[in-house]
């Protein structure tokens, strides 16, 4: 009696439609393209992207013409361009995902800049604060700059993160290099000004570390009685 009620049941599964396959094999069909986000001034094109995220990927920047198609590129689309080995591939990707959060390193809030080069002075509140309180901040470029620290407009000028003042008019943050005469200071694109360095693995990592130390061992004891042998002839 349950036979015919079950082939019936199988059939009607056989007949149904395979919408939700197909949508399912078509979902990477459907995901939103990749956000481009806009250059900075600390990080107008690619070749200077490439430079400060560091690892040598600098080399590969003739291979993207435009800052468009770096960001819209996939995994694998770098490979075919010759992004390799994959580790670079997988640095370069998460980069570009920390760019677009706008998670950057040193000199990427920047907002004067001119020809890879931002300088920095000493800050201090008007005439009519009573305060004491000195801070960095980033001023536009001028031909002959002054050693004397930005007057009542400093207040609305950038103040970059990362960079303190020590002593009266020292300025220390990464790869601040001090002007002459107590100026302030100023700061390179440099390469691998963001780089993240790779860990060194001690003893062939953690999946090979137990292995390397045991055959180490081995060939320790091997040469202590090699060396007893040795001393008894």
């Amino acid at each position: 009696m349950r036979a015919p009620g079950l082939r019936a049941s199988l059939r009607l599964f056989a007949n149904a439609p395979l919408s939700h396959g197909i949508q399912i094999r078509h979902l990477h069909k459907t995901r939103p393209p990749h956000t481009i986000p806009q250059p900075r001034p600390f990080v107008p094109d690619v070749p200077t992207f490439l430079t400060l995220i560091g690892r040598g990927l600098n080399k590969h920047a003739s291979k993207f013409p435009s800052w468009d198609s770096l960001f819209a590129l996939t995994s694998p689309e770098l490979r075919e361009l010759g992004i390799e080995p994959p580790r670079n591939r997988r640095y370069l990707l998460q980069w570009m995902q920390r760019y677009r959060r706008g998670a950057l390193g040193p000199g990427g809030d920047f907002e004067f800049v001119k020809d890879g080069e931002a300088i920095l002075k000493v800050a201090t509140p008007p005439a009519s604060v009573v305060s004491d309180a000195k801070w960095v901040v980033n001023v536009p470029q001028s031909q002959e700059p002054e050693a004397e620290a930005p007057t009542p407009e400093s207040l609305a000028l950038p103040r970059p993160k990362g960079y303190t003042v020590r002593g009266l008019k020292s300025i220390a943050g990464p790869y601040a290099t001090p002007l002459p005469e107590g100026a302030g200071a100023v700061v390179k694109v440099t390469e691998g000004m963001w780089e993240q360095r790779r860990g060194r693995k001690i003893d062939g990592g953690e999946r090979r570390r137990a292995e390397v130390r045991f055959k180490r061992r081995s060939t320790e004891r091997r040469a202590e009685r090699e060396a007893e042998m040795m001393a008894k002839l």
